[in-house]
């Protein structure tokens, strides 16, 4: 579980510290009950373990805006998540400075049997706001979504854009100190993803800081300035982002 770093004595201030982090998950296979059931008499194994990050040592420093690459599969999504919380490491530290606000699984406090608005209340509390900070943001956050004539419409009546849409604006929308951000840079069409490119680059004017996990190499060019390559479950680069490109792309 991530825990608050110690004022540093001097120097680069870290956001995150990554040590010595490791993640397994069981993997249980797909057999029906006969199947299963013989495999258990025989002694066969109904499942494998799949080491997702093995050893990882990580660190960035505050107003850092860093790209992690790599293949699908390679650990990216799950050091995100056990970076926000949402996963625990099976060894090693997770350590955080500030608020975390994550862009890993967009909308996920979304209630679909609740309004825009309530949801935009609703979400926006899992995500660390307080109801006066929401209150001070929401005209803010749907004019930024631009659904505001759907806004009072039960959310499951949206189209899967509008969604997409309304939680990216509530969460881009937090008061933050570092921002994960999960390949939802896709999100609507080219005017709305070039406003959350913008949106981006104001919070890294504002020295806040930046993880990014996106097979968008030309936004990766744009957002970030250090690149790491997890290949495996293992960082086997850590450098200028043009050279995590140049390896990704190899």
């Amino acid at each position: 579980m991530s825990t608050a770093i110690e004022p540093p004595v001097g120097g680069l201030r870290p956001s995150i510290i990554i040590d010595d982090v490791r993640k397994t998950f069981t993997l249980n296979h797909a057999l029906s009950l006969k199947d299963t059931m013989v495999s258990l008499v025989r002694g066969r194994k109904t499942s494998s373990t799949f080491d997702a990050l093995k050893g990882v040592d990580l660190v960035i420093n505050e107003g850092e805006s860093v790209a992690i690459l790599g293949r699908n599969g390679s650990g990216k999504s799950t050091l995100l998540k056990l970076i926000s919380g949402v996963m625990e490491p099976d060894a090693g530290e997770v350590l955080t400075r500030g608020r975390v606000a994550g862009l890993i699984e967009v909308g996920a406090g979304f209630h679909p049997e609740l309004s825009g608005r309530e949801n935009v209340f609703l979400n926006a509390a899992i995500l660390g706001m307080k109801r006066k900070e929401i209150e001070a943001r929401y005209d803010e956050i749907v004019a930024f979504s631009e659904i505001e004539e759907f806004i009072d419409q039960e959310v499951k009546h949206y189209s899967s854009g509008m969604f997409m849409r309304l939680a990216f604006s509530v969460a881009i929308h937090v008061e933050l100190d570092v921002m994960l951000v999960d390949e939802i840079l896709s999100v609507g069409d080219a005017p709305f993803r070039e406003k959350c490119r913008l949106k981006f680059e104001e919070l890294i004017a504002a020295k806040k800081t930046l993880l990014v996990v996106s097979h968008d190499m030309e936004m990766v060019r744009q957002l970030c300035t250090r690149g790491v390559v997890i290949d495996k479950g293992e960082v086997v680069y850590n450098g200028p982002v043009e050279g995590a490109i140049a390896l990704v792309d190899a």
